[in-house]
């Protein structure tokens, strides 16, 4: 049958190990049989990260805010292992990091629920979106050791001269650590708005949760930001809607997301989202059914799996083995990616074609055919769920659709 035409590309950038694998098989079964893809590609696989010394990334992350949709692979973030492993230059930041920098975006993720797949926590009936901040903090940071005997300090300068000079500690019985992260009025503005938005779009209450109690400076600029916005920009339209916006401590927050039914934004920064997130789209089920979009103050996307590069599957696969890994994840970036382009360039064809991909796969799982991870998780009545493998997986998803 013809395929439906692109304008303009898509930013494509692929990833590593299982996910790598999952990639090109979407690619080949569900997609380019039905879609003339275009796209601008950039391999963010580990090796050529570090063949460029990571300069594809920043180009990668480039096209994404030149063309505005970009759809990305899970990617190493390499450790003192993965050096070794790798034979790499040296332990390259995440690149995801180095994207959300570059786009100063905020990540929201939501879970893909289907009928039968029961949560870990029964009183969750409806979705739960994380808000990731996806600028600063230990992200963006530097550290280093320090030895015993020597002292550490915040410093502050402008135009050469000291402002001021705060001891962090002095390691006069140990050798030690030290981190310093930083964040912009500008960046958390962007956030906040970014939240307030998706809240109103999404009709559902919106929670931030930091410490202020113990970082009365850096966590407590989040809090007064937020509440400043809120306050000024947001409150009628949020009173209007019938929805909310709440600031309290993030404990206080995790006891109250378990005790919820669901159906709200919660709000994280950084390290906080990335924790959280797979936390929440474990505890519906599974981490590869959930969904991961950043989204730049201006309006710019990168849809993404908000799981790992599942590694020890793709050992197995190295050795000949069939593995049954969950793809539903990396589906929601391409079709994600591919609705947006067909939204902004006016290819309703091609948004149609994204959203029976997405209903298909539901479809697929619903009826009982999933991969492993899934399994035990199923539950519905009359039916008696088949595993698949990894590929048999998307030719089922295939025929569906």
């Amino acid at each position: 049958m013809s395929r439906i035409k692109m304008k303009t590309p898509v930013v494509e950038m692929d990833g590593d190990e299982m996910t790598r694998i999952l990639w090109k098989w979407i690619k080949e079964i569900l997609i380019l049989p039905r879609v003339d893809l275009k796209t601008d590609y950039y391999d963010l696989g580990l090796c050529e990260r570090d063949r460029t010394d990571d300069d594809v990334t920043v180009r990668a992350a480039e096209a994404a805010l030149k063309y505005g949709v970009a759809v990305k692979c899970a990617t190493i973030t390499p450790n003192a292992q993965r050096v070794e492993e790798y034979k790499l230059k040296k332990m390259w930041k995440s690149p995801n990091g180095t994207i959300r920098r570059i786009m100063d975006g905020t990540v929201f993720r939501a879970p893909i629920l289907a009928k039968g797949i029961t949560p870990y926590v029964p009183g969750w009936v409806k979705p739960i979106a994380i808000a990731r901040h996806a600028y600063g903090d230990i992200y963006n940071s530097v550290e280093c050791r320090v030895n015993e005997g020597e002292k550490a300090y915040l410093v502050v300068e402008k135009d050469g001269a000291e402002i001021s000079r705060t001891l962090i500690h002095d390691f006069a019985d140990g050798e030690g650590i030290i981190q310093g992260m930083h964040n912009l009025d500008k960046s958390i503005s962007a956030f906040a708005r970014s939240c307030f938005n998706y809240a109103l779009d999404a009709g559902v209450p919106a929670w931030l949760g930091a410490k202020d109690t113990i970082s009365k400076t850096y966590d407590h600029r989040f809090k007064d930001i937020f509440n400043e916005i809120y306050e000024r920009e947001y409150k009628q339209k949020f009173e209007k809607a019938g929805i909310y916006f709440m600031y309290t401590l993030i404990d206080d927050v995790v006891a109250r997301v378990m005790r919820s039914d669901g159906g709200l934004l919660w709000i994280c920064k950084n390290y906080d989202g990335d924790v959280m997130s797979d936390m929440v789209a474990t505890a519906y089920g599974s981490l590869g059914m959930m969904s991961s979009v950043l989204v730049s103050p201006d309006g710019k996307y990168e849809y993404e799996a908000a799981h790992g590069t599942v590694t020890r599957h793709y050992y197995k696969y190295l050795n000949g083995e069939k593995t049954s890994t969950n793809s539903v994840a990396t589906i929601w970036a391409w079709t994600g990616a591919l609705c947006k382009r067909g939204e902004l360039d006016g290819i309703p064809e091609l948004c149609d074609f994204a959203k029976k991909l997405e209903r298909a796969t539901i479809s697929t799982i619903e009826a009982g055919f999933m991969t492993g991870d899934l399994i035990p998780l199923f539950k519905r009545e009359n039916i008696t769920p088949v595993k698949l493998d990894s590929e048999e997986f998307l030719l089922k998803i295939a025929e569906k659709l």
